[in-house]
């Protein structure tokens, strides 16, 4: 993998591309959302408003298909990661431009962010205490494992972004390098298909994990209290 290089300096910190392509996706999501909630309107909502709407509720019904009881809770927090992760993925697709996601830094820090929102969700749904107390079940002697699938979980979820992101770049440089100008409309359109694909992957992965952190409330009620065999 090559060495992102760096663009400018911030103090001792060293800015590079992939910061900076970051920066820009999330400045122009953030105003493209707030052009679009600016003007809401019921009765003539129009064509931009309708497909917002129609994107924020295709995200609302994946994860309420998922936890359906927790479907408000959870959408702030994985809408935005899908969003942003589609958009990496296709930044790619400008010249001159090279997606953040193909860069294992930013996927790593997409794969700790699930992390902390994994705990998170789960400690805000069961209790510290009951949250904690499934990391023993069903034996304490198997909590090394429960840590350890954690960290390999979490690992490989930047992983494979990063891997796919960017053999996916590779492969349509390598193909119009090949072929010049002769297919660059179909390998326009597989890059288009696989960045959705895998942003679509990587939101279901984050979500399935939530999901899991949250069953700890459910687990900890199951149980029998009291007497026991």
């Amino acid at each position: 993998m090559d060495t992102v290089p760096v663009l400018f300096q911030v103090g001792p910190f060293g800015i590079t591309a992939t910061v900076a392509t970051t920066w820009g996706i999330l400045l122009a999501l953030g105003l493209i959302c707030g052009l679009l909630t600016r003007h809401l309107s019921t009765e003539n909502p129009g064509f931009p408003q309708t497909l917002a709407e129609g994107v924020v509720q295709t995200i609302e019904a994946a994860i309420a298909a998922v936890l359906p009881e927790e479907t408000q809770r959870i959408l702030p927090f994985v809408g935005s990661l899908w969003l942003f992760v589609a958009t990496a993925n296709l930044t790619g697709l400008v010249p001159g431009l090279h997606s953040p996601t193909g860069d294992l830094s930013a996927t790593a820090a997409l794969a700790f962010l699930v992390f902390l929102s994994v705990h998170w969700f789960g400690i805000c749904s069961a209790g510290l205490k009951a949250y904690l107390r499934h990391y023993l079940a069903p034996n304490p002697v198997l909590l090394p494992f429960h840590l350890l699938g954690e960290l390999s979980r979490t690992l490989a979820l930047a992983i494979r972004l990063f891997g796919n992101i960017m053999s996916l770049e590779m492969a349509a440089l390598l193909v119009l390098l090949v072929a010049g100008l002769l297919a660059p409309v179909p390998v326009l359109m597989l890059h288009v298909i696989e960045a959705l694909v895998q942003a679509y992957i990587f939101g279901m992965l984050a979500l399935i994990y939530i999901a899991g952190g949250m069953q700890s409330r459910e687990e900890s009620n199951s149980r029998p209290k009291g007497k026991t065999r």
